[in-house]
């Protein structure tokens, strides 16, 4: 499958461009082939927080309709990164995953909420996994900080993901520990990482891209530049199987010896 990894350069709490931008970009990734298409973290609004009343996307409504028609429009599946929301009278920070038919296939609002750019003072987290089949890929997605919480993609991988998707806005100060800690959950899980990360600035820190798509065995199959950029990778999941038979991890793990170290 044709996978198009779209690394934006967001603009702060500017969401009529950020919404331009992502359109443009579908538009030009479709025409050159691209199957399935992969956005970062809060492309809507970058982390504009303290401007979450005025800029969340109020239920996702907008959000959902223009992926919808973006997916249906041109055929492609959309891992659509994830959005600011507002859902009742909460801020969440949101994925929207569409299939190339316009059809919303799932809904995930990330799980782990990250101290050090404030998600914990204005978001609130969510408390559900988030696998789900694209054609006939069955993937997982998690965002951004959730890649630190090995527990987490494992669940989603032993739930049946073959693929795990990852949107971030990961800052350049600390993207040594981005490339590590994929190319970890690839090998450690035995599938493919998908991990699109954001570039630019915001008030506060500098993003330098770095997307990567990883391969079960833990090769790059690209890494992205510094700055706006997108790639469009021909990915064959069918290696995952061959990697998971190779050595047999999911055979041989014994899950009744760690449960009780989870319960403390």
């Amino acid at each position: 499958m044709k996978i198009a990894c779209i690394q934006l350069d967001v603009a702060f709490a500017e969401p009529e461009k950020n919404f331009s931008n992502v359109q443009k970009y579908i538009k030009k990734v479709a025409s050159e082939g691209a199957e399935l298409v992969v956005l970062p973290e809060m492309w809507n609004t970058a982390y504009a927080l303290t401007e979450l009343e005025h800029l969340a996307d109020v239920e996702g409504q907008r959000t959902k309709e223009f992926l919808s028609e973006l997916a249906r429009t041109y055929h492609v599946h959309i891992v659509g990164g994830s959005v600011s929301t507002k859902k009742g009278d909460s801020f969440y920070n949101t994925m929207y995953i569409y299939s190339n038919e316009g059809e919303l296939v799932s809904e995930y609002d990330k799980a782990h909420l990250f101290r050090l750019m404030d998600e914990h003072l204005y978001l609130k987290a969510g408390n559900q996994s988030n696998v789900f089949s694209l054609g006939s890929i069955q993937a997982g997605g998690v965002i951004c900080y959730d890649l630190r919480f090995p527990e987490w993609l494992r669940a989603h991988a032993l739930a049946g993901a073959k693929v795990l998707f990852l949107p971030a806005q990961w800052p350049e100060t600390r993207i040594d520990h981005w490339r590590i800690l994929l190319q970890a959950r690839a090998i450690e899980n035995q599938c493919f990482v998908i991990a699109v990360n954001r570039t630019g600035n915001d008030p506060n820190n500098q993003f330098n891209g770095q997307s990567m798509i990883i391969a079960p065995w833990g090769k790059v199959l690209w890494t992205g530049a510094d700055d706006e950029d997108y790639a469009i990778i021909d990915v064959d999941f069918s290696e995952v199987e061959e990697v998971r038979t190779r050595i047999p991890v999911y055979e041989d793990r014994r899950p009744l010896l760690y449960e009780p170290l989870f319960e403390k």
